[in-house]
């Protein structure tokens, strides 16, 4: 799930009185350089989009060095290995999400009710959007048994955390029962995001929201 882009304010420039007759005067301000992205930042970025669309067991190192315009060696250097690479981009993607919910929060203030009516609409968006793909880390989680890959202990604590989330905004709602609303809610937008995968943003998923505002009403005192 970005803050609007902050305006800037207008500088009126006053153009030199021989413009006016002779033509617009050559800007002569230098160009700004950007600056080259450092390799694991576009290790990372590559392998953000690959892992995602493609899945993980899909995509080689060799396929994220190729979209990262480097090598396999500078690859390696950066991630010892393929489950580290793994493990921090899914890292990654859960700050960012984390990040997003407290922007949430701060933006209402501590109104709990506010908070909530955001949250769905946010919900609405992402199993609406046409990149959608599922949750990233339940995808990851499917793809990754093994309870010793270095992913795993990412995922968990993102989820257990997400739950976490749930039942405090559902108690500081003053909602009946937070933490059982909690895991159904939960259990609701995990089922959808992997239902979309096969039935299309049309299917039952696009029944997600109502369902929600229907099981959250039904906990107000």
């Amino acid at each position: 799930m970005r803050a609007p882009a902050k305006s800037e304010p207008e500088i009126a420039l006053k153009k030199p009185l021989e413009n006016e007759t002779h033509g617009s005067q050559k800007d002569e301000t230098p160009a700004v350089e950007s600056r080259p992205v450092p390799p694991r930042t576009r290790i990372l970025t590559a392998a953000c989009d690959l892992f995602y669309h493609h899945g993980i067991h899909a995509v080689s190192m060799d396929a994220i060095a190729e979209a990262a315009s480097t090598n396999k060696m500078t690859v390696y250097r950066h991630f010892p290995s393929k489950d580290v690479l793994v493990a921090e981009y899914l890292r990654q993607l859960a700050q960012e999400a984390d990040a997003h919910w407290d922007e949430v929060a701060k933006s209402c203030a501590g109104d709990p009710q506010m908070e909530i009516r955001t949250w769905l609409a946010q919900i609405a968006e992402c199993v609406t959007s046409d990149g959608e793909r599922g949750c990233a880390l339940a995808n990851a989680a499917v793809e990754l048994p093994a309870k010793g890959h270095p992913a795993r202990v990412v995922i968990e604590e993102f989820k257990n955390g997400h739950r976490l989330r749930l039942v405090k905004l559902f108690r500081d709602a003053a909602l009946r029962d937070p933490e059982g609303l909690a895991d159904e809610v939960f259990l609701l937008i995990e089922g959808a995001r992997i239902n979309i995968q096969s039935l299309g943003a049309e299917g039952p998923a696009s029944r997600l929201v109502r369902m929600l505002e229907t099981l959250i009403d039904s906990r107000r005192q």
